[in-house]
């Protein structure tokens, strides 16, 4: 007879509904932010760029957590839709500073009426103190994640 420690009840598990609720985040926002030529994975580099701030490629994988290839590959995506420029450091030749175009950063205020929306759909009937309760807990344990990664 199996014990208690052999049961395994995904749907008790705050793990599953994370997962689940990642995937579908990622798929309701690249629909809403596709119109305005953005995707949910350059969120952390449109973030990062918002006020004209000029980065490397090195500071931006560091700051999206993902790694320098697959940076590289999103900042050609980006440059060749004409959300990102290039410009040569004076310091150093091989690198160069990363910029939002014009074109970009006009189209923030869009993306991010698109993200508020749909923050407010997904904790549609939840009150505001249940949000921050909410926010609070995910942050906790983004912050548990992120010490296991280090």
């Amino acid at each position: 007879m199996a014990g208690d420690d052999d049961v395994w009840e995904p749907l008790r598990q705050p793990g599953h509904y994370v997962a689940r609720i990642a995937r579908g985040l990622g798929r309701i926002g690249d629909a809403r932010l596709r119109p305005l030529g953005f995707a949910t994975a350059q969120l952390p580099v449109l973030a990062a760029l918002k006020d004209g701030q000029r980065l490397s490629q090195t500071e931006l994988a560091r700051l999206s957590k993902v790694e320098q290839p697959t940076m590289a590959q999103m900042l050609a995506r980006m440059q060749r839709d004409g959300l990102v420029k290039r410009e040569p450091d004076p310091r150093d030749k091989r690198s160069s500073f990363i910029s939002l175009t014009d074109d970009a950063l006009g189209r923030l205020p869009a993306g991010r009426a698109v993200l508020r929306q749909g923050n407010a759909d997904i904790t549609k009937g939840l009150s505001p103190e249940e949000v921050d309760t909410l926010v609070s807990l995910l942050a906790r344990v983004l912050a548990n994640i992120e010490a296991l990664e280090r």
